[in-house]
């Protein structure tokens, strides 16, 4: 049984209908990413599952109970939530606040965690995504890429089942992604269950177990990664393979010379 399953998620803003009947499932340890062009609906099918966004439709399965999204309770959110971790496209992080303070905020305040014990975790979450010497750096001292990373660490902190990442490398200059997705390598070799929303063809390829390709607000194509990018079913899929392979390689190109 998958650790989390969701069934006919339906999202509409006015009139547009940003998501029409998605289906997707998760196992433990896979790390499934999802792509498709931007509009698709793929972040607004993120914020759902962990009720950022309130569905008007469709089911959460997740760790042996079955929610209804669209009347879900404050209770069976609040649950939910605790059980998963959220990773934003740009970072989210208090910017009053230290790299650690903002690790451990969310430990003391929300989970009335001992502040002392709060911090032992958040400097050992800081040292596995490499950031122990920047513990008292306010995140304006930071990079997009180390700042990305300690939102990783407060992600990791609150030991989740399973990470819902949101294009984690969409805001970063290209030299600074690389860092990040390290990091997110690392993780799914150790084994974390994690949901990504990315355009990082090579991430998808090399990193994930399971690739969905949405597009319209509907599941156009998914399956294992190695047969999705060698042997794409769908006409449409191939054609968005092609236009990034094109893109990847007048960028390779453009650096060339």
């Amino acid at each position: 049984m998958a650790m989390l399953e969701a069934t006919n998620v339906k999202k509409t803003f006015g009139t547009n209908d940003v998501l029409k009947d998605v289906s997707l499932s998760v196992e433990k340890g896979e790390v499934v990413a999802i792509l498709g062009p931007s509009g698709s609906g793929k972040t607004t099918l993120l914020r759902c599952l962990n009720f950022l966004e309130k569905a008007d439709g469709g089911t959460l399965a997740f760790d042996g109970e079955k929610i209804d999204l669209a009347t879900a309770t404050k209770q069976q959110a609040a649950a939910v939530r605790k059980k998963t971790a959220f990773v934003f496209q740009n970072y989210n992080l208090f910017l009053n606040k230290t790299a650690l303070q903002n690790v451990t905020e969310g430990l003391v305040v929300a989970r009335h965690m001992p502040r002392r014990e709060a911090e032992g975790i958040g400097r050992e979450m800081l040292e596995k995504v490499g950031m122990a010497d920047k513990a008292d750096a306010h995140p304006n001292a930071l990079s997009g890429g180390q700042q990305q990373r300690v939102a990783i660490a407060r992600a990791l902190a609150t030991k989740p089942e399973i990470i819902l990442f949101d294009e984690p490398t969409s805001a970063l200059d290209p030299e600074l992604i690389g860092e990040v997705l390290s990091v997110m390598r690392n993780l799914a070799e150790e084994g974390m269950t994690m949901l990504v929303v990315t355009h990082e063809m090579g991430f998808a390829r090399n990193v994930s177990d399971k690739v969905i390709f949405m597009e319209h607000g509907v599941v156009v194509e998914e399956g294992p990664s190695k047969e999705f990018f060698s042997h794409p079913k769908e006409e449409r899929v191939r054609e968005f393979l092609a236009s990034v392979d094109k893109q990847e390689n007048t960028l390779h190109e453009e650096k060339l010379s």
